[in-house]
């Protein structure tokens, strides 16, 4: 899985960009948000990225911050809700609105993005509202401590493992970010999925 990139930016469009890494050009999609941190055509740039298959398509998506990769993950695992929703939500909303906005089961918030209606805001807060105090982001987090989810290399993998294992992306993000507390930055994914899954457990 491709976890994050950094290159030059090469082009852009209305929710996409063009990331040269080597001389090899990605296609991004990104949420307008993403779109704004990334300054101005040759600059150097870095996003977290996801990768997205279907039966007609394959995408890879991009994001300024770990956490509103988090969220996106989220997001697209509610019913009705495709990676171009996802995206206008995350461009209406920043991920501590969204928190806000689903912790408070206002479904009002969640509707000013462009193709949410009233019905899948309201889907959307209600499905999400007991998982959003776990969410990192800007403000909040799990016991009122920001969470960052960790992101590339070893960590990212371990935090797609315990994802994987059925853990919520904020509780593996934070098991993870605490195994990394103690092993260090340089500990392999091996052992940051043994020490994350005892974080997650207890």
């Amino acid at each position: 899985m491709i976890a994050k990139l950094t290159g030059r930016l090469d082009e852009t469009g209305e929710d996409w960009a063009v990331i040269d890494v080597n001389g090899v050009g990605y296609l991004v999609f990104c949420s307008a948000r993403t779109l704004s941190t990334l300054g101005s055509v040759g600059d150097t740039v870095r996003v977290f990225t996801q990768m997205q298959v279907s039966e007609n398509d394959m995408r890879l998506l991009g994001f300024a911050a770990g956490e509103e990769r988090d969220w996106f993950r989220l997001l697209t695992g509610v019913q009705g809700v495709g990676s171009k929703v996802a995206l206008a939500i995350l461009s209406a909303l920043s991920t501590g609105e969204l928190r806000e906005a689903c912790s408070r089961v206002d479904a009002a918030s969640v509707a000013r993005a462009n193709g949410v209606g009233p019905k899948l805001a309201g889907r959307i807060v209600n499905e999400l509202k007991d998982k959003a105090g776990a969410m990192p982001g800007l403000s909040g987090g799990v016991g009122g401590v920001a969470v960052a989810a960790p992101v590339g290399g070893a960590s990212a993998d371990a935090v797609s493992a315990l994802e994987n294992l059925g853990f919520k992306p904020g509780v593996a993000a934070q098991a993870v970010a605490r195994a990394l507390d103690e092993l260090g930055e340089d500990a392999d994914e091996g052992e940051l999925i043994r020490v994350a899954l005892k974080k997650a457990a207890g």
